[in-house]
């Protein structure tokens, strides 16, 4: 029984070393980042849905508008404040990247920091960035 000091000290590094992500990662919370917007969607003011809408549910939206432009051959999205936007991600001005133009400053932002390889420019051409 000489060595029960040293069986708790080494329980005790054992539990720190073990549980050191958990405690790390509860005292350091990252803030999500905030996309930027481009001038023509501030001052719009709206989108297609309530910002918080947007957020929680644009990958939804977006899939049930693939579906309606390919299988349906729908093009236009009239919105519940009564504004039609094209069901489209790239083209038109009236597009998701009409008013959403920086690809790296307003989709790859959240992306990267929730960890999702969106498949959408897989099909979609992506916006040119200014340089």
């Amino acid at each position: 029984m000489n060595d029960k000091k040293w069986i708790i000290a080494g329980l005790l590094l054992f539990t720190v070393v073990v549980l050191s992500p958990v405690l790390w990662n509860a005292f350091k919370t990252p803030t999500p980042p905030e996309p930027v917007l481009s001038a023509k969607a501030k001052a719009a003011g709206y989108c297609v849905l309530a910002k918080d809408q947007m957020k929680a549910g644009h990958m939804q939206i977006l899939d049930v508008w693939r579906d309606a432009v390919v299988r349906q051959g729908e093009r236009v999205y009239k919105s519940t404040n009564g504004k039609e936007f094209n069901m489209s991600l790239s083209s038109g001005e009236n597009s998701c990247i009409g008013c959403h133009t920086s690809k790296v400053e307003f989709c790859d932002k959240c992306h990267n920091y929730t960890s999702v390889r969106p498949y959408c420019w897989d099909c979609h051409n992506a916006p040119k960035e200014a340089m």
